[in-house]
């Protein structure tokens, strides 16, 4: 059965043909008469359609069944041809009036149709001939194989076509399929799943990569009914496959994420992960997790169901292959556990104090020599690392160290994943405070600037945070580091990257990190020396708020510290223009109106500037701003006009 796109054609097709075999084997009698040539002749078809139009206008049900026969047989041999032939006949108008109830020829009729549709230029004029809506209307028979072939039918005529789809929709095909799913879940007998497995890949061909589609299914109440399907009929290959299939697309969707959490979805899919050997099995289910493991309640579902000691199990019997399907099957099992780990209860769980299994399995993934474990490992650790209780456990036991032995060993032409995802670990770990004095103890700046060379954007964003975390409130840190001149250098090259927003503005606040935490004249020069200054003059026009605020306190401590070597590049930058435009602006937020004010008072120092200040009128500015609703900036939109008054 032609199903949708996501793995569905295998296993839809299959479907297909194992049903299409059964009525063969029944139409013995039209098998017999065609196996003395073994050849269906062309002229012989022709004949047949012409006799179809007689008998299908004289509805005369014993010459009607012949025929119909005689075109399944030949769309058996040859459904491409024969379809052109029925289609040019003119034969499918007919067939429209013969889908009734009442005839004994109806699953024949429907039969052919699910047949012709396999073709994709037959599934418009299907729908053009009027053939959805008697289809539609046959599902309510009692009769199961109307009911199959009905199916098929509909799954087939829908299958990729917009046109089948918006037929069936209007027609209200969805709605009676999930009915009838609904009503037959618990029947075990061979025939029923039969029929069961045809309506799954009718709905999945209906919905497929139709995300207003998939949204009506969704309200209709689908999932808890595919859940249950699953749950009966789990011994049944082929319609759990196709439960899998549905599951998948219907996944993608943010809004199942609820319904899906609400049932014991992640139950089953574990247990019949445990049953699965085979490769395609397994990946099957995998594509479910995927996008059911992103939602948080989902997560923690999964790891109190068993995934996590399945998974772990994957990678160990996978770690040593050298097979594709293996190394396949690794990455989607250690990747699939970083994703439970972003879940804040999951992550939790499976810490259980720095103690549990889990973690310490994770652990052994860092030294190991395989890439995809060391890339899992630190991202695990890097997620197991967002509260300060863990950060501080996993320090004190020595997983900074491992993380540096794992970088040290991809150094020169490293692998890049893995370095991103070890530096991604160390900057969550930097971030209590009690943890960064032990980091710069265990000389974990030496270990980030081995990659200073780097010319890959997702590594250089993540050693520029490490070292912002590691040297905040460490001013020896900032000091020896704001001296390093090829890091300043590099940093004000980087504050230059404007195709990777992400690394210029990490560049930025690191090189105002350097001063704010240092408040070192030697760390200044150096700066001034390398062309950072107009950087941070230009970090105080950002949109976001505390990267202006952190650059209008460098400039401070610059102007306070070190204002006359610093004076032409703040000139040449433009800062009091930008002052007096951040004054001005309504929008600017209290604290950076405040810092405004104070920089002002520090720029006095300078001659060039301090006429620059004059020129432009800051009294009227800062005159207005006494009143301001913010207590702190007016007391000092008061001492600025003080000063502003008094040089003057």
């Amino acid at each position: 059965m032609e199903l949708g796109e996501r793995a569905v054609k295998r296993g839809t097709e299959d479907m297909m043909k194992g049903s299409h075999q059964k009525d063969i084997d029944v139409n013995k009698k039209c098998l017999w008469t065609w196996a003395e040539s073994n050849l269906y002749k062309a002229d012989n078809l022709s004949d047949t359609l012409k006799k179809l139009k007689i008998t299908a206008a004289d509805r005369a049900e014993g010459s009607l069944e012949g025929c119909l026969d005689c075109l399944l047989q030949a769309l058996a041999q040859n459904n491409t041809e024969t379809s052109e032939k029925i289609q040019g006949s003119g034969i499918l108008q007919l067939f429209a009036n013969l889908l009734t109830p009442q005839s004994s020829c109806t699953a024949k009729v429907a039969n052919i149709i699910a047949e012709v549709a396999k073709n994709e230029f037959m599934r418009m004029p299907c729908v053009d001939a009027g053939l959805v809506s008697p289809l539609v209307q046959l599902l309510h028979s009692k009769d199961q194989e109307v009911l199959l072939q009905t199916g098929r039918a509909l799954g087939n005529i829908c299958y990729d076509s917009h046109e089948g789809r918006s037929a069936v929709d209007q027609a209200g095909g969805a709605q009676i399929v999930i009915d009838h799913l609904r009503s037959l879940c618990s029947i075990r007998d061979p025939a029923n799943e039969k029929l069961l497995t045809v309506f799954c890949g009718m709905l999945m061909n209906y919905s497929n990569e139709n995300d207003s589609l998939q949204a009506q299914l969704i309200n209709m109440g689908v999932i808890p009914t595919l859940v249950k399907l699953l749950g009966i009929h789990c011994h049944n290959a082929a319609l759990t496959e196709m439960c899998l299939v549905a599951f998948g697309n219907l996944a993608e969707l943010e809004s199942s994420k609820e319904q899906f959490a609400s049932t014991n979805i992640a139950e089953e899919l574990v247990k019949l992960f445990k049953k699965q050997i085979e490769h395609d099995k397994r990946e099957m289910i995998f594509e479910v997790l995927a996008p059911l493991a992103e939602n948080d309640a989902i997560k923690l579902q999964l790891v109190e169901a068993g995934l996590v000691e399945c998974l772990l199990e994957v990678v160990q019997q996978k770690v040593d292959s050298d097979k594709e399907d293996d190394i396949a099957e690794l990455k989607t099992a250690s990747d699939l556990m970083v994703l439970l780990l972003l879940g804040d209860e999951s992550m939790q769980k499976l810490f259980e104090g720095g103690k549990g299994n889990v973690f310490q399995r994770v652990l052994s993934w860092i030294p190991s020599n395989n890439h995809q474990l060391q890339l899992a490992g630190a991202l695990a650790i890097a997620n197991f690392a967002r509260n300060d209780g863990n950060c501080i456990h996993m320090v004190d036991n020595g997983i900074v160290e491992k993380l540096m032995d794992l970088l040290d060993r991809h150094v020169e032409d490293g692998n890049v994943t893995v370095q991103h995802a070890a530096l991604s670990a160390l900057r969550n770990l930097a971030i209590p405070v009690i943890n960064k004095a032990k980091m710069l103890s265990a000389e974990v700046t030496g270990t980030v600037l081995k990659f200073l060379k780097s010319e890959m954007p997702p590594v250089q964003f993540k050693l520029l945070g490490t070292l912002r975390m590691l040297i905040d409130a460490q001013a020896e840190a900032a000091e020896q580091l704001g001296k390093n001149a090829k890091l300043v250098e590099r940093l004000v090259e980087w504050c230059e990257a404007k195709d990777h927003a992400g690394v210029m503005g990490e560049s930025n606040r690191l090189l105002s990190a350097l001063i704010r935490h240092s408040k070192s004249k030697d760390v200044i020069k150096t700066i001034v020396q390398s062309g950072g200054i107009k950087h941070l003059v230009t970090m105080a026009t950002s949109e976001h708020v505390i990267m202006q605020n952190e650059a209008l306190v460098a400039l401070a401590l610059i102007a306070a510290l070190e204002l006359g070597p610093a004076e032409k590049d703040l000139e040449s930058a433009q800062l009091v223009q930008i002052l007096h435009r951040l004054l001005a602006d309504e929008r600017s937020a209290p604290e950076i109106k405040y810092n405004s004010m104070v920089l002002i008072c520090a720029l006095m120092g300078s001659e060039p500037l301090y006429k620059e200040v004059q020129d432009l009128a800051f009294l009227d500015v800062v005159s207005k701003l006494r009143s301001h609703e913010n207590k702190s900036v007016a007391q000092q939109a008061s001492l600025t006009e003080q000063r502003l008054t008094v040089e003057s």
